[in-house]
């Protein structure tokens, strides 16, 4: 597995790497990998670039961007505004994510020619392949260099290595944008996503450690928690109930299926998840 990755990323890296660095478990793997071929002398430059978008909580900035400092990899940061700079967003459509990708990596692949990086690549992993994600076809369309999904390295191998390798992101739970925790179709303003990041402050708090969603839908919160944390839920329900009323939610709800990957995409027909890759 590791000397799989190395192999694709040496394929790739000779040019110089742009990465689409978020700071999560994959793209802090990658990074690590390729600052490591930089310090052998088998790639000219590897540049991380951050976006500063609404779409993210100010948490996930400030580690994903110590996270690099400590690895000692070159880092810049692209401010960014997808809901203002494409209008059609704010209504969270079901291909949201090909838009938001197409216009993050155009913007990306900009950068990276003023440096002269030959390649773009983003932390998407093996299992990623096999979830509703409209964004890939994005990726595909500006040749975009996925080396984990390439290496076929699953999301429980990307974890495990990063432990092999002593990352503290080895066992950061996974946090998609803020857009993920509304039904398509829903209006979306900033003051609605830092709602969110607020709810789920407040979540965290009471399950520390703990990975979790909170959903919205219109004024009824829908939380999502591993099934072992149901029982400890329903213990600080008050807790819960008070937290998320204070945000200016009428009913607060817990979902029995537990957590999961793309809840909100259970609305959608089956003909457009299956075909979506």
């Amino acid at each position: 597995m590791k000397q799989r990755l190395r192999e694709v990323l040496i394929r790739h890296a000779v040019g110089g790497v742009a990465l689409a660095y978020s700071g999560g478990v994959d793209s802090a793997l990658l990074l690590y990998a390729l600052v490591q071929l930089r310090a052998e002398g088998l790639t000219p430059c590897v540049v991380a670039y951050f976006f500063n978008s609404p779409m993210l909580t100010g948490a996930e900035k400030c580690e994903a961007l110590d996270n690099a400092a400590a690895m000692g990899a070159e880092t810049e940061v692209i401010d960014i505004d997808p809901l203002r700079d494409l209008p059609n967003l704010r209504y969270n459509p079901t291909d949201r994510c090909y838009h938001c990708k197409r216009h993050l990596f155009t913007t990306l692949r900009q950068r990276a020619d003023r440096r002269e990086l030959h390649c773009i690549m983003d932390g998407t992993n093996a299992d990623d392949l096999k979830q509703y994600r409209p964004g890939l076809q994005a990726l595909r369309e500006l040749g975009v260099v996925s080396p984990l999904s390439e290496a076929g390295m699953s999301k429980a191998d990307v974890r495990s290595l990063a432990r092999e390798w002593g990352l503290s992101t080895a066992t950061r739970p996974s946090s998609p944008c803020l857009a993920t925790r509304f039904e398509y179709g829903a209006h979306l303003t900033e003051e609605k996503l830092r709602l969110v990041e607020q709810g789920e402050t407040e979540l965290r708090r009471l399950f520390p450690g703990t990975a979790l969603r909170l959903r919205v839908h219109g004024d009824l919160a829908r939380i999502e928690l591993p099934k072992e944390q149901l029982p400890r839920a329903m213990d600080l329900s008050d807790s819960i109930f008070s937290a998320l009323r204070s945000l200016g939610f009428t009913y607060v709800t817990l979902d029995l299926e537990g957590l999961r990957s793309g809840s909100m995409d259970a609305s959608l027909p089956t003909s457009l998840t299956q075909t979506s890759t």
